[in-house]
């Protein structure tokens, strides 16, 4: 069995693909299928795969820009490579799907084909934040920007299963954005969310605010996906400023310089800790099948993390787990 790689989902498609593709072949012995369109990926292999590599590569005429509408897009591209590589996933003749392509449209081709598991409302992208004490699962992180109580209660279970099946936390602690940490702040959202996390039966936390989440408090962060996006947006925005600034004050006088030289073990810890291409996708939880989608900007690195983390997460059996938790929670009422 091998998992899709949409070859045309990043804004530099199809070099990063490719390259991933290869790597992941040769240091991991990962089958891959190429998704997209079949005469370029070919006139690239001279170059980019000067050593033969056996490819898989599967046709697919139609590419989802980054500037098409989804629902659009998808009528008037019926062979995307986005479409065309989750019909493998639910012909039973790929395991999972990974694209660095248009979110929206990934999540709206995610959906018609493979359909929402029962019980679930929407599906929701989730995250992995880094934190003093390790990773964070994050959910949403901008698919859906209006939400209802109920839709945060699945966010919560489907993140608590993630959070133990793939990052390996027994009993999640699940943590609700809110601008206070007491029970009655937030908006009618989260106070209307709060007691269903309260009776779900999960380890809830309460109300955080972003200083709880980066200090490790919790392992599931659930918000709707218009405040989960201006969250991840401004964190990366941040940790941007701070590596500029680093950088421009490394390179004020040679004095600053030798101090950097002796602290470059600990930049390259951070480095690491922070850096997106570590992780490489967010999950679509809530849909019928493994779907992870990256940065439009990933490169090879990020993919090859992207495939890695879709591989994990197959060997943890994660959908099937989380339907029997959906079943017990929600269909049952608690």
């Amino acid at each position: 069995m091998a998992i899709v790689l949409d070859a045309m989902g990043s804004d530099d498609y199809p070099e990063p693909e490719i390259l991933a593709a290869i790597e992941l072949k040769q240091k991991f012995n990962e089958n891959v299928i190429l998704v997209g369109k079949k005469d370029l990926l070919e006139s690239k292999m001279p170059v980019l795969n000067p050593g033969n590599v056996d490819l898989h590569i599967v046709n697919a005429p139609d590419v989802v820009e980054m500037t098409d509408k989804p629902v659009e897009s998808a009528r008037s591209k019926p062979n995307n490579s986005m479409s065309i590589g989750l019909t493998l996933v639910k012909e039973g003749k790929a395991e999972a799907f990974v694209t660095a392509g248009n979110s929206g449209g990934a999540y709206f081709n995610a959906v018609r084909t493979l359909g929402r598991i029962a019980g679930i409302n929407r599906a929701a992208l989730c995250g992995s934040i880094p934190t003093r004490t390790g990773h964070c699962a994050f959910l949403d992180t901008g698919a859906n920007v209006d939400c209802r109580p109920e839709f945060l209660l699945q966010f919560a279970v489907m993140g608590s299963v993630y959070a133990n099946k793939v990052l390996g936390v027994q009993s999640p602690k699940v943590g609700l954005l809110a601008n206070g940490e007491e029970a009655g702040k937030g908006n009618e959202l989260v106070k209307e969310t709060y007691p269903l996390l309260l009776e779900s039966g999960l380890n809830f936390y309460g109300n955080v605010e972003p200083k709880e989440v980066y200090a490790g408090n919790i392992d599931v962060l659930v918000a709707d996906g218009f405040s989960g996006n201006v969250f991840l947006k401004t964190s990366e925005a941040v940790a941007r400023f701070i590596t500029d600034l680093l950088k421009e004050g490394i390179s004020e006088s040679f004095i600053h310089k030798i101090g950097y030289l002796l602290a470059k073990p600990a930049f390259g810890v951070l480095k690491t800790k922070m850096d997106p291409a570590e992780v490489g996708a967010a999950i679509l939880l809530g849909v019928d099948g493994p779907v992870f989608v990256g940065h439009g900007h990933s490169n090879a690195r990020a993919l090859v993390s992207a495939v890695r983390l879709a591989r994990k997460t197959l060997d943890a059996n994660l959908i099937e787990s989380m339907k029997a938790e959906i079943q017990e929670r929600i269909n049952q009422g608690r």
